[in-house]
């Protein structure tokens, strides 16, 4: 039941029914801001207001239909080239943080389309993955489960890997299960002493029967990951680079070829081994930008790839790659 009660005056009103009232009139009734005014007896300026406010908080998703024969046409060609089950392409992107935003946006509408109830999520971080919270908008699924595939940082922020991993079971009412280990430690000694005294070989039979696993990648060389944002030293960091790293996934630092780095820092990640994530039934991969490019594609030799969600730069440089390179 739905109780639609006239408000007196024209008093500033800013609280979240409203809003939403505000907005189910607007999209879905159709009705124009003046008629809601008068409706709600508020001012139409407020109304203006109140619209605003529901698409910068989130409240309200609007999606543009970008299927253009292009578009389609290069969807296609990813899928054939990549053996891919399914290309989504979002418009090229002005700027990487633009295209972190398009790709994650794209990644949230995706996953509120497809994780169903009984399904086990593995999912990896980074600021694309964060940005899929924006729309993702699922049904309450208490018997999903969601895996965070590796360890988290000691600092908790917007992209820490548990605190995605566990907003998006919260979203649910899903299962959450976190990788109870800092994502990097002092050495591989302690690394493999975590693993076998601390219960993490759950976490990997868990791991080992996924029905989807999300990740995104990131670009080492441009400072696009993970590994540049003080996890590491700048000092490894350069190391890495110098040792021909180029993609981060999951942390692990791979070369274009998709081969982990002999570099102690891939011994010292805490997370599940990239060749059990290579076997998950369906492995989904976000990442956006045209200088990702050679890191998405290490990405998908090293693992694989069922869907591919990145943006028209990304698309064709990673075609361009592919001819030139295989």
């Amino acid at each position: 039941m739905i109780r639609v009660k006239r408000m007196q005056g024209r008093g500033v009103t800013s609280d979240k029914a409203t809003r939403l009232r505000v907005a189910w009139m607007y999209y879905d009734r159709k009705m124009t801001q003046k008629d809601i005014a008068d409706a709600l007896g508020l001012a139409r300026s407020t109304v203006i207001r109140l619209l605003e406010e529901v698409l910068r908080r989130g409240e309200v998703q609007i999606w543009i239909g970008t299927d253009s024969p292009e578009t389609l046409s290069l969807a296609a060609d990813l899928a054939a080239r990549f053996d891919l089950a399914e290309a989504i392409i979002v418009p090229q992107a002005r700027s990487q943080d633009e295209a972190t935003r398009s790709v994650g946006a794209a990644l949230g509408r995706f996953l509120s389309e497809t994780v169903h109830e009984g399904m086990s999520l593995g999912v990896g971080w980074g600021r694309t993955l964060t940005a899929s919270l924006s729309s993702f908008r699922p049904t309450r699924l208490p018997d999903t489960r969601v895996i965070s595939l590796l360890g988290g940082m000691i600092e908790a922020g917007r992209e820490n890997s548990t605190d995605y991993a566990w907003q998006l079971a919260s979203r649910m009412g899903a299962e959450c299960f976190l990788y109870p280990a800092p994502l990097l430690v002092d050495s591989p000694e302690t690394a493999r002493i975590l693993r076998e005294k601390c219960g993490l070989d759950r976490l990997d039979r868990m791991a080992a029967s996924l029905d989807m696993a999300v990740l995104g990648v990131g670009d080492i060389g441009t400072g696009a990951t993970a590994l540049s944002r003080g996890l590491i030293s700048e000092a490894e960091y350069e190391r890495l680079i110098e040792s021909g790293a180029l993609c981060d996934v999951m942390c692990h630092a791979l070369d274009g070829q998709g081969r982990e780095i002999d570099h102690p820092v891939n011994s010292r990640i805490m997370s599940v081994a990239l060749s059990v994530v290579a076997e998950t039934r369906h492995l989904v991969i976000a990442s956006g930008g045209e200088a990702r490019a050679g890191a998405i594609l290490a990405a998908i030799r090293r693992l694989g790839c069922h869907t591919l969600i990145t943006d028209e730069g990304a698309a064709r440089a990673l075609l361009a790659l592919h001819d030139t390179t295989d």
